[in-house]
């Protein structure tokens, strides 16, 4: 017989308690990582509308400049004795590669494009969560380029996928991992990024999707933005107790593989210390909170973007603008 609805949610503000005492509190003081030095990135000029031809010119110059302050921010880590992330930086700032920003400071910043984005109708924008950072960045990047190939292989889309990483990541079971804050401070960005896009192309169909603790930055950040749809996946909560709560005439859509972990993370919210609660309050894949659910297989926590899976090829057709597959 299963326990009481009220037994339940006592046990999960004693957990939540529980989780505050030994992650949250012992945090408070310590010493903060020392961080790898970078270079600020040079200034550039914004990125105007214009025929496909003169965007392209335009982000052709605006990618040379990622790849050098890249490099720039590669040979201040090694000078500073940081080879392992000094060797991620050369990676990142190889040929080819098309990075509209880049910032080494304070853990990383930056935001690739993966197509041809002055040409596309189809824009993804893809928020990462935990744990990504420039030494982790090939994971992220690997999602971007299987959902880019997945759009134009299967679809015939004119697609390009925006690998958006604008804010310092929590690490995995951090006392910033547990609480919206860090997502806070990222929306401002993405909204900022978001609205550029539209300027840019203001014909394509833009598709946000977030990852993880990403959900809960695109959710907070979604509110008015000019998309066609908000992806949330593998997604612990949003912070908000409702897709209503968005306020986007985006179509609100949300999956979680049967493997993923953040399954067993407790759906709540509690006052943590003034002006942050601990947790992120109702689960997206609750009918309750009124997102569409789509089909993401049985999967980890990591798997949504792997080549050829079930989840991917879903989230493809909702970039494209196709029905999904159903959960």
């Amino acid at each position: 017989m299963a326990p009481p609805v009220r037994t339940t949610r006592l046990r999960r503000t004693l957990l939540a308690a529980l989780v505050t005492a030994a992650v949250a509190v012992p945090v408070v003081g310590a010493a903060r990582p020392a961080e790898v030095p970078a270079p600020a990135p040079r200034a550039v000029r914004p990125l105007t509308a214009g025929d496909p031809a003169a965007l392209a010119a335009q982000l052709d110059a605006r990618y040379a400049t990622g790849r050098a302050d890249l490099a720039a921010a590669a040979r201040m880590a090694d000078e500073y004795g940081a080879h392992r992330r000094a060797g991620s930086l050369r990676t990142m700032a190889g040929p080819g590669r098309q990075f509209l920003a880049f910032d080494g400071r304070d853990g990383g910043r930056s935001v690739e494009v993966v197509g041809d984005l002055a040409r596309a109708d189809r824009i993804a924008v893809l928020v990462p969560g935990v744990d990504t950072a420039p030494d982790s960045y090939g994971r992220f990047r690997a999602g971007a380029v299987a959902l880019q190939a997945t759009l134009q292989r299967e679809f015939g889309a004119r697609a390009a996928v925006v690998g958006w990483l604008g804010y310092r990541t929590p690490a995995t079971a951090s006392a910033a991992s547990l609480t919206p804050g860090r997502a806070d401070q990222a929306a401002p960005g993405l909204r900022a990024f978001v609205e550029e896009l539209r300027g840019i192309r203001p014909d394509a169909r833009i598709t946000l999707l977030g990852h993880s603790y990403g959900s809960v930055v695109c959710a907070l950040a979604a509110h008015g933005l000019p998309v066609a749809a908000v992806v949330l996946y593998g997604s612990p909560g949003t912070g908000l107790d409702s897709a209503a709560d968005l306020h986007t005439r985006a179509t609100v859509w949300a999956g979680r593989a049967t493997g993923d972990w953040v399954a067993e993370v407790p759906h709540l919210s509690l006052p943590l210390l003034p002006g942050t609660e601990l947790g992120f309050g109702t689960d997206p894949m609750d009918p309750a909170f009124g997102a569409r659910r789509f089909a993401t297989g049985d999967g980890g926590h990591s798997d949504y973007l792997a080549p050829g899976s079930v989840p991917l090829r879903n989230l493809a057709r909702i970039v494209d603008g196709q029905e999904p597959d159903r959960a």
